[in-house]
């Protein structure tokens, strides 16, 4: 207490020591304020400058999304178009994406490892049209498809740029798939068919795949052919071993040590295949790759790699034959065309049934044969004029 009262009366003998004291203690106070003031400004003006970049990045990149009419689809009942709906995943309806083709194929391959499906499954079947262009058998695949629409799917890979003329409300209408340019006798066929599996495949309601041409017509009607092929135990790739010059002909040895000459098989391009097989091919890359180094004119890859890579891995889900009919009785590279005046009831009825039998699951049938070509433009209006007659569609 002494010590205090010391000071006091010091301070009480200088009053200007004491008005000093008061003044640095002021500036002390006022420089903190100032401090604390600027720390504070920059704290918020770099929390609204980021507010700001995130308001810019969202607004630039919401007015760069694609039209939503044209690649979502409308959930009705939804506020807002969500493009990951479990409706879009399962059943894309719009065809149109920008994926490339190893996008593509990784995208299809993918498989779920839960066996229940999470919705009211009905199987589809995939009707795949490789095509320059036109389809000049669509109005007899239209009556073909009339009435069946939950139990079917169309996809057309024709030349890029091209426009499928067709009515709105055709089954053909708006399943264009992206494409790619095709050279026969090429490997870039089986890019294509490997471009029309994959998008098959992203419907998950499609169960089976068949490969079909602009020229290729059914020979039955929807009812029995979708209960061919559902009810099948295996695909129907055509795989045989062709001794000559036109099967282990074509085979390279630069495909050693992977093929030997005795696996090498032959078969149609038109297949038909299970969801099972489909992704084997699409997830497929190394035997690919030693066709499309190897197998070059005169080696033909779409008559022969899938044919060979079913043969050496997936012999028991093939039943090694093919159910398009084709005529190659001609001899050459391409098959015989029937044109208008060639059309009869007794070719038709020749073609569902030559009294042959074929093995089905167990069982023989004489149905062998559900898809024909190769026929012309001009045999349209005969085939329609016997289509409820002998084809009974």
């Amino acid at each position: 207490m002494a010590r205090g009262r010391g000071e006091r009366e010091d301070y009480e003998k200088n009053p200007g020591l004491l008005s000093l004291l008061q003044i640095l203690s002021f500036l002390v106070v006022f420089v903190a304020g100032v401090v604390i003031g600027l720390a504070t400004s920059a704290h918020i003006n770099r929390h609204f400058g980021s507010q700001t970049e995130i308001y810019s990045f969202i607004n630039h990149f919401s007015s760069n999304k694609p039209n939503k009419e044209e690649n979502c689809t409308i959930v009705q009942g939804c506020e807002k178009v969500d493009c990951l709906s479990m409706e879009t995943f399962l059943q894309p309806k719009n065809l149109t994406h920008g994926m490339s083709d190893d996008e593509l194929f990784w995208r299809a391959s993918m498989v779920p490892g839960k066996e229940d499906f999470p919705f009211e499954r009905v199987p589809k079947v995939a009707f795949m049209f490789l095509s320059r262009g036109p389809l000049p058998m669509m109005p007899l695949w239209e009556r073909f498809f009339q009435g069946h629409d939950k139990f079917f799917s169309i996809y057309l890979h024709v030349l890029p740029g091209y426009k499928l003329n067709v009515s709105s409300t055709s089954p053909f209408y708006g399943r264009q798939i992206p494409s790619q340019p095709v050279s026969w006798g090429t490997v870039t066929l089986v890019d294509a068919e490997r471009r029309l599996l994959s998008n098959a495949l992203l419907d998950f309601s499609n169960q089976r795949f068949v490969l079909l041409s602009e020229s290729c017509i059914p020979v039955y009607n929807f009812p029995t052919v979708y209960k061919y092929l559902i009810g099948s135990n295996h695909s129907f790739v055509e795989s045989y071993d062709d001794p000559g010059r036109y099967g282990r002909g074509r085979y390279s040895r630069k495909m050693l040590p992977e093929i030997e000459l005795y696996q090498w098989r032959k078969g149609s391009q038109w297949f038909e295949l299970s969801r099972t097989l489909a992704i084997y091919i699409v997830s497929e890359t190394k035997y690919y790759t030693l066709f499309s180094r190897y197998c070059l004119p005169a080696c033909y890859p779409d008559e022969h790699y899938m044919p060979t890579y079913f043969n050496m891995f997936h012999g028991s889900l093939n039943s090694n034959r093919t159910v398009t009919w084709v005529d190659w009785s001609l001899g050459g590279p391409h098959p015989a065309t029937y044109a208008g005046d060639n059309i009869t009831e007794d070719l038709v009825r020749s073609i569902r049934n030559n009294g042959a039998l074929c093995q089905y699951n167990s069982e023989m049938t004489s149905i062998c044969y559900l898809f024909a070509r190769k026929f012309a433009p001009s045999a349209l209006e005969p085939l329609l004029d016997l289509a409820s007659s002998v084809m009974e569609f």
